[in-house]
């Protein structure tokens, strides 16, 4: 019957070589990213890397633990689920009930530390959208949508559309941009909206699924295994 320890070990294998595509599929994802020039930032790349190396060995740990029905693996595989299940709970949770005031500000601080120490990432958003500068005032955080001397200037400097003559925000040095050159906010906005939104119900999603897997791994632990001696890593496993 479901709940029995073949159900549970069954769940627990299935459940564990799901995670193990999953954490392939963001290795592969930032690698292709990385060689194809989609993704020029080395610490977002290495970030995605990092949490597919891990689910990965964590996924491992419990696929082992569930075929063998190891004590100690599962012990440890149980604990770091419910912990990133709290974690991962609680970001999603944040992702959902941000406002659009603070998605303002946090563009605007991430578009200034970039622009101040990572500018190809600022360059690499103006060419993918056609846009010039952020859009968001520094003093007053008010919102407009031309392009100001400083976005200009910073544009200009670093030949953003050098080789985009087409791009609506190509403009020569000293000349006016385009009525239909708009700054980037206008763009990114409901983009960073979306992409909250998206990330914060997948996380919930798979959250649950992770604390369900703690719950199964912790009821077939418990469970003695018919079909052997004794559960591995037990302290009197295999009989005297």
């Amino acid at each position: 019957m479901c709940g029995g320890f073949t159900c549970s070990k069954n769940t627990l294998v299935g459940l564990n070589v799901i995670y193990i595509l999953v954490s392939f599929l963001m290795i592969g994802v930032a690698v292709h990213g990385k060689v194809s020039g989609i993704v020029t930032s080395l610490p977002i790349v290495g970030g995605i890397t990092a949490c597919g190396v891990f689910l990965l060995m964590i996924s491992v740990i419990g696929l082992i633990g569930a075929v063998r029905h190891h004590q100690v693996l599962l012990f440890f595989y149980m604990v770091v689920l419910f912990l990133i299940f709290l974690i991962q709970f609680s970001c999603s949770c944040a992702a959902l009930a941000i406002n659009e005031n603070d998605e303002k500000m946090l563009i605007k601080k991430a578009w200034n530390t970039a622009e101040s120490k990572s500018p190809s990432l600022v360059i690499q958003a103006e060419q993918t959208f056609d846009c010039c500068g952020l859009g968001i005032d520094e003093e007053t955080n008010a919102v407009y949508t031309k392009p100001s001397e400083h976005d200009q200037n910073f544009t200009n400097t670093n030949h953003v559309f050098k080789d985009y003559p087409d791009a609506q925000c190509y403009h020569l040095e000293g000349a006016e941009p385009k009525d239909d050159c708009l700054t980037c906010y206008s763009h990114i906005s409901d983009k960073v909206n979306s992409g909250f939104n998206a990330a914060g119900g997948l996380g919930l999603f798979f959250s649950f699924t992770e604390l369900f897997g703690g719950i199964v791994a912790c009821r077939y632990r418990n469970l003695l295994d018919p079909f052997g001696s004794g559960p591995a890593g037990a302290p009197f496993a295999g009989g005297m």
